[in-house]
C-alpha cells in the first residue's frame, strides 16, 4: 500500500494517538505550571501513593508498589517524602510485627480531599457547555481505554517491542 493509500482505520488509529500524545504534552505543562503555583513538596508520582492511600486504605510498601505499577525501592523513596511531609504514617502491621503499613495521615486525607475538590471544580467548569451524556460517556470510555491499555501493555502478555505478538498468534 503506498503512503497515499491511507485507509479510514489507519486514519482512525492516527487521529487517536495523535490525540493521545497532544493531551500528555498538555498535561503535563499543566501539572508543571500546578506544581510550580502550589509548591507543596508534591510529584505527580508521589501524590499518586497517597491518592492509593487514601481511596485504598493502609498498605505495605510491595502492594502500593504494585498497585501505581513501580518498583518498590522508587516507592519507598516517595512514601519516605509523604511521611516527612505529614501526609503518610508507618504503622506497624498487625498481621506480621515485622512488617509496616503505609498510611495517609488525617493531613494527608485533608490535602487529598483539597486537591480532589480543585481539580473537579476545573473540569466542572470547563465541561460546563457539555451535556451531561457527553460527561458521563467520556467517563466510560476513559475507563475503558486505560484498562485495555494497562492489560496491554503492564499485563503479563505486554509487548516487549514493536511488532510483538501475543502468544499463539502468526504473523
Amino acid at each position: 500500500m503506498r503512503s497515499s493509500e491511507v485507509t479510514t482505520r489507519e486514519q482512525e488509529l492516527d487521529r487517536i494517538g495523535g490525540e493521545l500524545y497532544r493531551l500528555l504534552r498538555q498535561m503535563e505543562r499543566v501539572q508543571a505550571r500546578q506544581a510550580a503555583r502550589q509548591g507543596d513538596g508534591l510529584e505527580r508520582a508521589t501524590y499518586l501513593l497517597l491518592v492509593h492511600l487514601v481511596k485504598g486504605g493502609p498498605r505495605r510498601l510491595g502492594a502500593l508498589a504494585e498497585a501505581v505499577h513501580s518498583d518498590a525501592s522508587t516507592v519507598s523513596r516517595q512514601a519516605a517524602t509523604l511521611v516527612k511531609l505529614g501526609l503518610v504514617e508507618r504503622r506497624a502491621d498487625q498481621s506480621d510485627g515485622r512488617a509496616s503499613l503505609l498510611a495517609a495521615t488525617e493531613a494527608g486525607e485533608r490535602v487529598f480531599q483539597d486537591k480532589r475538590r480543585r481539580r473537579n471544580e476545573m473540569f466542572a467548569e470547563m465541561l460546563a457547555a457539555w451535556p451531561d451524556e457527553d460527561r458521563r460517556r467520556l467517563g466510560e470510555l476513559l475507563a475503558r481505554f486505560n484498562e485495555d491499555y494497562e492489560r496491554y501493555f503492564l499485563g503479563p502478555e505486554a509487548p516487549q517491542a514493536p511488532g510483538h505478538q501475543h502468544e499463539g498468534e502468526s504473523r
